[in-house]
């Protein structure tokens, strides 16, 4: 399989239009358009009865005690993990791509809806996906404005004083199945375990991002 996007070249900066966040001078950090990118894909294997789109960052600090701290940051040598951005299941194989912002435009704040989610194609098919549940859920849950569940696609926003550039891995894979087996609520990470065993094929892009200043300039766009 192949995959492209047309909002970001391969290793190349997540446009600013697609993060969650942007640099402010003057209070680190500012909520963005967060806006899904356009993402694109071919050479789908025979057999492949549905398709999944994961988005995930492997850069997230494992531990928060330095997160976003004035006078401190986070060392680039500190252990990551996981956190995940998007999960999109139920995708026929007939859909070739998916537009910028069709899955999200702006931060919502609680989370988007879901799990089902509409997708209207030009000739005005209409599909219905699921989306799963993705870790802002968790980063915002002590927060009274931002509290709730966040489904579907939620762009980067590392840490502002994080000493890594973070990596944003798109992947496709091709199933075996028509229909995801999940239901109901699912998180992102629980949507990648499902995956296995039935994966024909998987292609992934990449881009970067970072909200460090001293960082940011030097990421090519």
């Amino acid at each position: 399989m192949k995959i492209w996007s047309d909002s970001f070249t391969e290793g190349g900066m997540i446009p600013p239009e697609c993060a969650f966040a942007v640099i402010d001078p003057a209070t680190h950090v500012r909520l963005s358009n967060n806006r899904n990118p356009h993402l694109a894909w071919d050479e789908v294997p025979a057999g492949t009865q549905s398709l999944v789109i994961l988005c995930v960052d492997g850069d997230a600090p494992s531990d928060g005690t330095d997160v976003n701290k004035e006078g401190r940051s986070v060392p680039d040598s500190l252990k990551r993990a996981d956190f995940y951005h998007w999960a999109l299941v139920d995708i026929p194989p007939s859909l070739k791509s998916i537009d910028e912002g069709q899955f999200s435009d702006m931060v919502t704040p609680g989370g988007k809806s879901g799990p089902n989610v509409s997708f209207l194609v030009k000739n005005g098919t209409e599909h219905q996906l699921r989306q799963g549940i993705n870790d802002y859920t968790g980063w915002f849950a002590a927060d009274p404005t931002m509290a709730g569940e966040y489904f579907g696609y939620d762009g980067p926003c590392p840490p502002w004083n994080d000493e890594r550039v973070h990596t944003y891995v798109f992947t496709i894979y091709a199933l075996d199945i028509p229909q995801f087996p999940l239901e109901g609520n699912f998180t992102c990470a629980e949507a990648r375990l499902a995956l296995t065993g039935h994966i024909l094929d998987e292609a992934q892009i990449f881009g970067v991002y970072s909200l460090n200043p001293e960082i940011a300039p030097t990421l090519s766009t």
